[in-house]
């Protein structure tokens, strides 16, 4: 063999080894590799074999099964609550964007009657809403450019609600009426009825040159609301704090934190940081229960948790006159909020009378184990009044110019479509209206919606009878006898429609029902259902509390932020720092 030709036969040769050596360690070792492959390899997904059997049938021309019925059912469940939500949005978007961009407002027309509001409560506010403002020239004065939802004004003493989560600007609405509505920031300071006049005063901290002015009226509604009540009880107004503005509530919850800061000063004593941290509520009704309630929440969730120092001397007191708390409600859910009250720790004084308030304690009297009446000195740091109305100077001056409203002591005395008695032109809603029902929100609200019904009404009267009057020239000028007779048709069909428009009946108040929050994520609830009431208690109820406050509220921007308010509080917890 050639030189050149031994290396190819040697290759060769290892070439032919090797290959009978694969052969060997494939046959000797495959079954061990298909089982390795068949363990490391990911099984197919539900997904991959769905499409592979779908390939598989449309290749063999097979038809495709069609899913089982709850299948669908989820499927179009879930589509269904897709699109719903979807829609949601969509109105939700489309309300905020109306709200932000108020369409333009034809001016006030002379010709038309001044309505003069006073006040931007409960009942000036229903009245603004459902009043159709192209009937009048509108003009509302209150000191306080918003309107505020008050039932849940306890919330914001502790944080659980910030203050602007309630309010809504009282330009927000009006810029959103169908003709221009008049507001002035300023203090009514005197009605002057028999010249039609209301005075006005300008209390803002910026004040232009013109500080004291008169708006004229031709119809007027008082809804100014009422003062808080002392009962001529000495000390109460220097040393004790109310809960009806927006800035009682700031008041009372800087003073929580003061009062607890103050009991952790160093070498405080022992005496002095029970004084310090004993907080007494007067006031067993919804909002001095709230209040309490929710402050014994803000101690349990937020403050011994950041101040342990103080769990100890921490203690709420709720005073009350009457023999029990909330006595609007059933004796069952009275009995249901003191158990709850004990088990919270509140200690409930009932059938006690406060007679004196100093600056560090008040006077009370309460009957003692013999019977015989005892005055004792409680110790606080905080004083919350919440019980009790009075009149404003405004209801006081106007009383005292009718005569028939001499005996008046509550307020002013209202028939039954609310005109104040001995007036023709002036109504009154509200606290500061005497119609024999309690002085609470619902009846202020439904107060101010009837007297819009009965606004509107009017008007609509008023169009009528002008053109009744119009339709009788026309008839006596009508050249034949078919043409008076087709103008006396007209006139018989305004004269039935007149009789429908006045028939409108006096105010009714429809009761729906009592909420109080109690603490505890607990409420008790007191609903007015068909023929009966429903009487319940308990977290569910709370649930049912925060569902209707939270519909009551008055627009959608106030819904969501108190919804926000709530969730902050619930993952952040309340805030404990004194602004």
């Amino acid at each position: 063999m050639a030189p050149n030709m031994r290396p190819l036969a040697a290759a060769n040769l290892v070439s032919q080894v090797q290959l009978a050596a694969r052969r060997t360690y494939t046959t000797t070792q495959r079954p061990s590799l298909i089982a390795n492959r068949a363990r490391w390899t990911p099984r197919p997904t539900q997904h991959q074999i769905a499409l592979r059997q779908s390939v598989r049938q449309q290749s063999t021309g097979a038809p495709t099964p069609k899913p089982k019925r709850r299948f669908r059912f989820l499927r179009w469940t879930w589509r269904l609550t897709y699109l719903s939500a979807l829609g949601g949005l969509g109105y939700v978007g489309y309300g905020i964007y109306e709200m932000r961009n108020p369409a333009d407002q034809p001016p006030p027309d002379p010709s038309k009657k001044t309505l003069v509001v006073l006040g931007t409560g409960w009942g000036s506010v229903s009245l603004l809403k459902k009043l159709d403002t192209e009937n009048y020239n509108v003009i509302v004065v209150s000191p306080r450019n918003y309107f505020l939802f008050t039932p849940l004004l306890p919330s914001c003493t502790v944080g659980t609600i910030e203050h602007r989560s309630i309010m809504e600007p009282i330009r927000n609405f009006l810029r959103h009426k169908k003709a221009s509505v008049k507001y002035y920031e300023a203090d009514a300071t005197k009605i002057d009825y028999e010249k039609k006049v209301v005075y006005i005063n300008d209390d803002s901290p910026i004040k232009g040159d013109i500080t004291q002015t008169e708006v004229p009226f031709d119809m007027l509604v008082v809804g100014v609301g009422a003062e808080n009540a002392t009962f001529g009880i000495p000390g109460v107004k220097e040393n004790g704090l109310f809960l009806k503005e927006v800035g009682d509530a700031q008041r009372i919850r800087n003073r929580i934190m003061d009062c607890c800061e103050t009991a952790t000063f160093k070498d405080q004593s022992d005496e002095e940081k029970k004084r310090l941290l004993h907080m007494v509520v007067v006031g067993g009704g919804p909002t001095g229960v709230e209040f309490a309630g929710e402050l014994q929440d803000f101690f349990h969730s937020d403050l011994k948790k950041w101040l342990p120092e103080i769990q100890d001397n921490f203690k709420v007191t709720l005073v009350e006159a009457l023999p029990n708390v909330l006595p609007m409600f059933s004796k069952q859910l009275i009995d249901y909020t003191e158990k709850t009250f004990k088990e919270e720790t509140i200690t409930i004084r009932t059938k006690t009378m406060v007679k004196n308030v100093a600056e560090k304690y008040i006077e009370a009297e309460s009957a003692g184990p013999d019977g015989k009446r005892v005055v004792e000195k409680i110790p606080y740091g905080l004083l919350v009044w919440a019980t009790g109305n009075a009149l404003r100077p405004l209801v006081k001056d106007l009383i005292n110019q009718i005569p028939a409203q001499k005996d008046s002591r509550r307020g002013l005395a209202v028939n039954e479509y609310l005109v104040v008695k001995g007036t023709e032109n002036v109504w009154a809603v509200g606290d500061c209206a005497v119609a024999n029902y309690a002085p609470t929100a619902q009846v202020a609200a439904q107060e101010g919606a009837f007297l819009a019904r009965m606004f509107n009404q009017m008007a609509k009267t008023q169009d009528i009878e002008s053109e009744l009057a119009e339709l009788s020239v026309a008839q006596e000028k009508a050249p034949g006898k078919e043409a008076r007779d087709q103008v006396f048709s007209e006139i018989k069909a305004l004269q039935a429609r007149l009789r429908r428009v006045k028939q409108i009946g006096p105010f009714e108040y429809s009761h729906q029902g009592s909420l109080a929050y109690i603490g505890s994520d607990k409420a008790v609830a007191d609903i007015s259902w068909f023929a009966g009431n429903i009487a319940s208690g308990g977290t569910v109820t709370y649930f049912f509390w925060r569902s209707a406050y939270l519909s009551m509220c008055f627009s959608t921007r106030n819904r969501i932020l108190v919804c926000m308010d709530w969730v902050k509080a619930k993952a952040f917890g309340r805030d404990v720092s004194r602004v």
